[in-house]
């Protein structure tokens, strides 16, 4: 078994060329980003320098580390004529990484294609990433549910991370990050228990950035009549942008067994300790033990 980070970003050339050819959000013009509902993002091409990646990975010791579309470009929900060159542009790129790194797939959610999304899945992906805003309520597991269904059949996971943010820019740089993606990963937490689980009652899925604190609502949802807090074995949480206070909360709500290492690179650091305080069979759980029963079904 191996140390796993299960949620980073790393641009392809691919990508990157994809990217820059279009004119309308989400495009590149050089290496600024310019999205629907943020402010322009000036990228650091070393953050997607593959070499230099590739070198940081090692650097944290790690066996794999998955890399997904960022899912806040909103790539996922551009209708399928526009979303799929740059689906194909980042599966194409994704799949001829290096090691350590594998990746997770990703899908038009807009108009959905499993078939396409099977095609995928076939080069060796390590499971699907769909963007929370599509998993917020019924209407989007309705949707998504030809998705779900295909990586039920497969024994593959689901990664659920923020999607774009709404509306005009507002606030400072850090808003999106502290407000609606916060926001969206809550709602998809407690939609998944309503929605999700009750449809798809084998499906493994994680949360990126500890879902939003949701967990930590488990008292407030009992009280309200959402039932006890018994744990869900097959739903996980990863750690990204979140230090020792937030995991040790998380751990008391869901139990270790739920928590697995994400660092969400280059946009944040992995922790200098990654058992958070909590001990080194803490560390071997979040960073080998549970990425395992996530990925595979297994330890």
């Amino acid at each position: 078994m191996t140390n796993v980070d299960v949620h980073q970003h790393l641009w392809s050339p691919s990508l990157v060329a994809a990217l820059r050819y279009r004119r309308d959000p989400p495009h590149l013009d050089g290496w600024t980003l310019f999205l629907d509902g943020e402010p322009p993002y000036e990228v650091p091409p070393a953050d997607h320098d593959v070499s230099r990646r590739t070198q940081l990975a090692a650097a944290d010791g790690l066996g794999q580390a998955l890399v997904s579309l960022s899912a806040p470009i909103g790539v996922e929900w551009l209708p399928a004529a526009e979303a799929r060159p740059l689906l194909d542009a980042y599966h194409e790129g994704a799949a001829e990484l290096p090691e350590p790194f594998g990746a997770w797939a990703a899908a038009c959610v807009r108009d959905i294609d499993a078939d396409t999304t099977a095609k995928d899945l076939d080069r060796g992906f390590a499971g699907l990433q769909l963007p929370a805003n599509a998993l917020a309520d019924a209407t989007g597991y309705a949707r998504c549910a030809p998705l779900l269904d295909l990586l039920e059949a497969r024994d593959l996971p689901l990664f659920v991370h923020p999607g774009p943010a709404a509306g005009e820019p507002q606030g400072p740089g850090w808003w999106p990050a502290m407000v609606p993606y916060v926001q969206q990963m809550h709602a998809a937490w407690f939609a998944f228990r309503a929605f999700g689980r009750p449809r798809h009652p084998h499906l493994r899925v994680c949360f990126a950035l500890l879902a939003g604190l949701a967990p930590l609502h488990g008292e407030r949802f009992a009280a309200r009549g959402g039932g006890g807090a018994e744990a869900d074995p097959d739903v996980f949480v990863e750690t990204s942008s979140y230090g020792p206070r937030a995991v040790e909360a998380i751990v008391r709500a869901l139990g270790v067994d739920a928590v697995v290492q994400g660092s969400d690179r280059p946009y944040a650091e992995p922790p200098r300790h990654p058992g958070f305080g909590l001990g080194g069979a803490t560390a071997y759980a979040l960073r080998i033990a549970n990425p395992q029963r996530l990925l595979t079904g297994q330890v």
